[in-house]
């Protein structure tokens, strides 16, 4: 870790230069101001010191973090949600982050160091900064009448899988005991991913012997009671359907398997 402390060494230094200063040019989110290095060196920092894993910069998540901290600048306020605003988690999503967990740090103050300082001594912000199911953050500053504007948005990120790629993951575990076909028909597939967006029935002329619609943020596991059903000896075809979900298009993989005898 030693790289790692030589750094934030150097951020501090920068970090205790007045805000106007280290903001001056407000760069867009793409490139991270050195208020923005040093709170994601700090945040490391604690990580390595707590045997976490250490969280990577992502770009939509800081786009999403930007958004928030401009309407902060703008109220000259701090707030998780201003009235007429998203959600954290629809800012997210707008951004085009997919991601299981979403959590948020906010912050007032004169430098970047006073802020870490104030979110590792008040216990939610500080369980949010050590998440252990978190993997990625998203950091904005934004200066504003000599005061400091901070966002962090953290979050467990989901890799992008097309339909395709997700009816192929699970169907892979689907037949891995070997007693159950894969049924990939054109007609299958597009009424396995019909049924996946209804609430309850099924689509397609061919009635299941049993429907299974579940949500994921994982594409290795499948849910117990289908693990029972695949086990049981009842059922020797399956089709496999993914679908997005409207409420929720970026948070899980939807799906559904449909278990023919």
């Amino acid at each position: 870790m030693k790289p790692l402390r030589a750094s934030t060494h150097l951020l501090l230094a920068l970090a205790l230069l007045p805000c106007a200063l280290a903001q001056q040019s407000s760069p867009p989110p793409d490139t991270p101001t050195v208020a923005e290095q040093y709170l994601l060196a700090a945040a490391n920092q604690e990580r390595a010191a707590h045997n976490l894993p250490l969280l990577r910069r992502d770009p939509q998540l800081a786009r999403a973090a930007a958004q928030h901290a401009q309407a902060m600048a703008a109220h000259g306020t701090i707030s998780h949600q201003f009235p007429g605003e998203p959600a954290l988690a629809s800012r997210g999503a707008a951004m085009g982050v997919a991601f299981s967990i979403i959590s948020e740090n906010v912050a007032e103050a004169p430098s970047a160091v006073k802020i870490h300082d104030m979110w590792m001594n008040s216990e939610h912000h500080r369980d949010n900064l050590l998440d252990p199911a978190v993997d990625s953050v998203g950091i904005r500053v934004i200066a504003r009448d000599r005061e400091l504007y901070a966002v962090e948005d953290f979050a467990r990120t989901m890799p992008y899988a097309s339909l395709e790629e997700q009816e192929s993951a699970i169907g892979a575990l689907v037949t891995q005991p070997g007693r159950i076909a894969l049924e990939t028909t054109p007609d299958a597939v597009a009424a396995a991913r019909q049924t996946c967006a209804m609430n309850t029935g099924y689509a397609g002329a061919r009635k299941p012997w049993f429907v299974m619609r579940f949500t994921s943020s994982s594409l290795t596991q499948l849910p117990g009671e289908l693990k029972t059903r695949l086990a049981s000896g009842k059922y020797h075809l399956a089709a496999v359907g993914a679908c997005t979900a409207n409420e929720s298009p970026f948070t899980s993989y939807n799906l559904a398997v449909l278990l023919y005898p």
